[in-house]
């Protein structure tokens, strides 16, 4: 693991900069470099430690958003996932042990954007029964967490 793949984690899960220069102000605030902080970032995705790195927002205050299950025969989830990770609207997928089992969020710029998105699913998966279910309320749940914390010796952090 890269040595300031802690300090990042830790320290951005949340507060990434909100500026023109995100990898830099977190360069000056880690003592370091902003290649050293891009190269920090390319290596953890590279690792699979990290899927991406960016702030989170309310899509539906900044453009359109739908969550998408899909039914991928299990030969080819690996995949299919790989396809999906690789797709601009798609900020993340995970597995579910379910007849509907690869779940991802789709994200676009308006709803017209968003249709095409899931359109590009159906398209690239015509075999694989597919739900798009838009969010009818919203819940806030945090999943950041320190990169040290250990369940066995800490209380779970909030």
């Amino acid at each position: 693991m890269h040595r300031l793949a802690r300090p990042l984690i830790d320290q951005y899960q949340r507060d990434m900069p909100l500026s023109l220069t995100p990898w830099a102000d977190m360069a000056h605030e880690l003592g370091v470099t902003e290649t050293e902080v891009m190269q920090a970032l390319d290596s953890m995705l590279d690792e699979g430690l990290i899927t991406r790195a960016g702030p989170v927002f309310n899509h539906h205050k900044a453009g359109a958003s739908t969550l998408v299950a899909l039914a991928i025969a299990p030969s080819r989830v690996a995949e299919a996932v790989t396809w999906l990770n690789a797709q601009p609207g798609i900020n993340h997928n995970y597995e579910r042990e379910h007849f509907f089992n690869l779940w991802c969020v789709a994200t676009a710029s308006d709803a017209e954007s968003l249709t095409r998105v899931t359109d590009q699913i159906r398209a690239r998966f015509p075999e694989a029964p597919m739900l798009d279910l838009p969010m009818d309320a919203q819940y806030h749940i945090d999943l950041a967490f320190p990169i040290d914390w250990d369940p066995q010796t800490e209380a779970q952090p909030c």
